[in-house]
């Protein structure tokens, strides 16, 4: 343990990372998927509520502030109930780099759990458009979340790409710090700071996109919400028109996933396995 109470050190939490890689590489398919839409389901309730939370806030800063104190609840909703989120999932890199596992191993994790996150997701945001949710205030939360989406599909590449890095810094280390923590309170605390922070400061995470594009894609299908869109935010119906299944997997969801793969393997995994390696290797002998 380290010095401080009940928390694991840097060391023994990249072990234990590698350790919990070779036991994702052994995972058996059903159990892989339902486990991915697990964490796709979970990373969506936690988007749905936090649009909830601030789509009548006029302020920006104060809007983010609020978002980022319900969101975290995805995560921790994954770490306590279980789930396998492809960013977190990134991380597997470190047990590429101990030779525990191998590339194509990985590969097959990071490809099954994506497409199982994908499909939670999207799950979740087709259920909350059927319920009465995006009708409230107005129908300006169904126009808040087509103005969400519209401005993901928006981004240029590569502010969708450094977005996608950054946001994973902060959620690798907020999975890492909950693996620190010892207990369940600690835990929370490890997660929700981190992972507030992303949220406030903007940044893009491919399975929450999954969640808020195809619900954009949902609501503005439905003509008051589509109206109330272009009443608010003077979008024309030739703009809504882009708010489409090709410009979200195209214009977004790819430049993100990249992005977030960078920022948890090069910028995370890789350095702070370089870091421990020469330690861990030590002790395994």
């Amino acid at each position: 343990m380290n010095s401080i109470s009940n928390t694991l050190s840097p060391q023994q939490i990249v072990a234990a990372n590698i350790a919990a890689a070779k036991g994702k590489a052994q995972l058996p398919l059903l159990r892989m998927i339902l486990l991915g839409m697990f964490a796709g389901m979970f990373i969506a309730c936690g988007a749905s509520a936090s649009s909830v939370a601030m789509h009548a806030v006029s302020n920006v800063g104060l809007a983010r502030l609020v978002a980022g104190c319900i969101f975290p609840v995805g995560l921790m909703m994954i770490v306590f109930v279980g789930g396998e989120l492809f960013t977190g999932d990134c991380l597997m890199v470190m047990g590429c780099l101990n030779r525990e596992i191998r590339l194509i191993d990985m590969l097959r994790v990071l490809t099954v759990v994506f497409l199982s996150n994908f499909v939670g997701a999207v799950v979740m945001a087709a259920m909350v458009s059927t319920t009465t949710q995006f009708g409230f205030t107005g129908n300006m939360l169904g126009a808040f979340t087509i103005k969400v989406a519209m401005g993901k599909i928006n981004m240029s590449f590569g502010t969708a790409f450094v977005s996608g890095i950054l946001c994973n810094i902060f959620v690798c280390v907020a999975v890492l710090m909950a693996a620190a923590a010892q207990d369940i309170a600690g835990k929370v605390w490890a997660i929700f700071f981190p992972i507030m922070a992303f949220v406030v400061s903007g940044y893009e995470h491919c399975v929450a996109n999954m969640y808020y594009v195809p619900a954009g894609i949902f609501a503005a299908a439905n003509a008051d919400y589509a109206e109330a869109a272009m009443t608010a935010y003077g979008y024309t119906a030739a703009q809504m028109e882009s708010l489409n299944w090709g410009n979200f997997l195209v214009n977004n969801l790819m430049p993100v996933t990249l992005g977030n793969i960078v920022g948890g393997m090069i910028f995370v995994g890789l350095p702070l396995y370089l870091i421990h390696a020469e330690k861990i290797k030590a002790e395994c002998v």
